[in-house]
Parts: structure tokens; C-alpha cells; sequence
């Protein structure tokens, strides 16, 4: 019997097998290569992030933007010079502002408005102070 020709086969398919075998070390070499260049990146990432939030403390804080009305800035003198909490019908009697429904429910809207912005915080129901 002549095994010549079964010995050719092998042959073929050893080659085939190592061509394939090197193929994927040099993907292998390379999917390395990039996972070392992420995780490197990564770990810029953490420590950006870490120096960001340890400064984030001396960054200064700018007042945030009021809108335009000049009740505003009357309502936020008030509030400086507060002792404790208020309601929107104190900040009217502060600002000389008649006592009626409207003017109440106006400043109560301003009030609400401040604290969206951030600028107050509602204590309890109804009830405004300075952050």
C-alpha cells in the first residue's frame, strides 16, 4: 500500500493548521496590544476623574442667573437677612406689597421659581429658605 499520497494530505492540512495557528497569535498580539492601550486609558480616566472631583470644592461657585424682574433681587435681600424660614406672605410684607391674593400668590410663584433655580429650598409646604 502506498501512503504517500495520505502523507500529502497531512501535509496540506499541517501547513493549513499552522498558517491558521499563526494567524490568530499575530490577532492575538494585536487585541493585547490594544487591550493594554484601553485599560491605560481607563486608568487617565480614573485619575482625571479623581483630581476633577478633590478640586471640585476650589472651583468658585457663580450665582446662578435670575430672571429679570426686580422683585428678584429684593426677595433674595430678604432671604440674607432672614433668621429662619418664610412664607410668601412675610416676603410681601417685607417688600411693602399689599396683602392681597395676587401679590401673595405672586411672590409665592417667585418663591418657587428661586427654588427650581436652586437658589432656595422649600423647608416645608409653603415654607422658603436661603440654601
Amino acid at each position: 500500500m502506498n501512503i504517500q499520497p495520505l502523507l500529502q494530505a497531512l501535509d496540506i492540512q499541517e501547513e493549513a493548521a499552522r498558517t491558521q495557528a499563526d494567524d490568530l497569535r499575530t490577532q492575538i498580539d494585536g487585541l493585547q496590544t490594544r487591550l493594554r492601550e484601553a485599560e491605560t486609558h481607563l486608568e487617565h480616566l480614573a485619575i482625571t476623574r479623581k483630581t476633577v472631583t478633590s478640586l471640585a470644592d476650589r472651583i468658585p461657585v457663580s450665582p446662578p442667573e435670575l430672571p429679570e424682574h426686580p422683585d428678584y433681587a429684593r426677595i433674595l435681600t430678604v432671604f440674607n437677612e432672614a433668621t429662619g424660614p418664610l412664607r410668601a406672605k412675610d416676603v410681601c410684607q417685607v417688600l411693602d406689597h399689599e396683602l392681597l391674593p395676587k401679590n401673595v400668590e405672586g411672590i409665592r410663584a417667585k418663591l418657587k421659581r428661586l427654588v427650581k433655580l436652586d437658589v432656595l429650598t422649600e423647608a416645608d409646604t409653603g415654607s422658603f429658605t436661603r440654601k
